[in-house]
């Protein structure tokens, strides 16, 4: 699988990374596997997007589709953060697009900034001090 993410109940986050080539339908099912656990609602997250090769070019619709997703899949009472790491241009692009999306798609209840780097990713969620210490396999 491009996604492989692990969970650290500890610090309440959820801490993905893909490789290769990462398409679409690899995110929609990244984020139906994961935010249908009931164990993980709430939970932070940081999507890790160093290690991708290649993005197939996404419709501007299903972009919105998936941030329409999962914007349906909070919780409606909790507030989380959602880092996303691109250092890659189409990888950033894309990921300040979803951003926009899923600011307007159902309201903030999940926080969604875009970094280049996991410090500053991980900085912004209150985790600095994590590195690789969780890091997926």
């Amino acid at each position: 699988m491009p996604i492989e993410y692990r969970v650290d109940p500890q610090q309440r986050l959820v801490w993905a990374q893909a490789h290769g080539t990462v398409t679409a339908d690899d995110l929609f099912g990244y984020q139906r596997t994961v935010w249908s656990r009931p164990d993980v609602q709430g939970y932070d997250e940081l999507v890790d997007m160093t290690a991708v090769t290649s993005i197939p070019a996404p419709s501007p619709d299903s972009v919105h589709a998936l941030a329409a997703l999962a914007a349906s899949m909070d919780p409606p009472a909790v507030r989380s953060k959602f880092a996303i790491i691109a250092p890659d241009d189409l990888a950033y692009g894309l990921g300040r697009m979803y951003q926009t999306h899923r600011g307007l798609a159902g309201g903030p209840r999940k926080e969604v900034a875009v970094f280049r780097t996991v410090r500053d990713g991980l900085a912004w969620l209150g985790r600095a001090g994590l590195g690789e210490v969780i890091e997926p396999e």
